[in-house]
């Protein structure tokens, strides 16, 4: 299991018809240049995400990319998220969860809250519980490989592979050099073939 649950669609313009003329950029245009708009920095981490096929590359725009998700926008909820993790590191799961259902209320509209309490949730062994806050990460940030990443652990501990593979192959979509995604998805097939119908 990642240790974050945790996992870019580009939309294509026109060029404009006189090269002569500045044209305002749009976050579509902006994602296919990687060009990164200061409207949503991560369409354009997320388009040069889904080109690159050098691992390396793919790894070093992810941190951007969580460095991103991991910034809520409130000092209060950073600090309590850095909190949050130093207790689930320490194995006070109890405290931890508190500290998370606290980042949630407060910033309802902070994917990573849910991500990290999605986390936290599997590693109390409530996979109910982990699923519900990956569908609210998912219903936010439809791109969030972590949480995708973090579904398929679930669904692949409950022994459905095939909902495993949809979830890896939709990882793979965001994220195409995720080599522990590859690597699921050829385990799955071969295991989902060797299976008698």
């Amino acid at each position: 299991m990642p240790c974050t649950l945790a996992h870019a669609q580009a939309a294509s313009q026109s060029p404009a018809d006189s090269p002569a003329v500045a044209q305002p950029t749009s976050p579509q245009a902006a994602a296919l240049t990687g060009e990164i708009s200061d409207a949503d920095p991560l369409d354009g981490l997320f388009a040069n995400l889904k080109r690159v096929s050098d691992p390396a590359e793919g790894r070093r725009i992810v941190r951007e990319i969580w460095a991103e998700w991991g910034d809520s926008g409130s000092a209060t909820v950073n600090v309590l998220m850095q909190w949050a993790t130093e207790a689930m590191e320490d194995e006070r799961y109890g405290t931890a969860l508190d500290l998370l259902d606290q980042v949630t209320v407060l910033k309802p509209d902070f994917p990573e809250g849910f991500n990290k309490r999605a986390t936290l949730h599997f590693m109390m062994d409530d996979h109910a519980k982990s699923l519900a806050d990956i569908h609210r990460v998912l219903s936010l940030e439809p791109r969030h490989f972590g949480a995708l990443s973090g579904m398929a652990a679930i669904m692949t501990e409950a022994g459905n592979d095939r909902l495993a593979l949809r979830a890896y192959e939709r990882v793979l979509e965001i994220y195409p050099s995720d080599r522990n995604a590859q690597g699921k998805v050829v385990e799955i097939e071969d295991k989902i073939e060797g299976d008698p119908v």
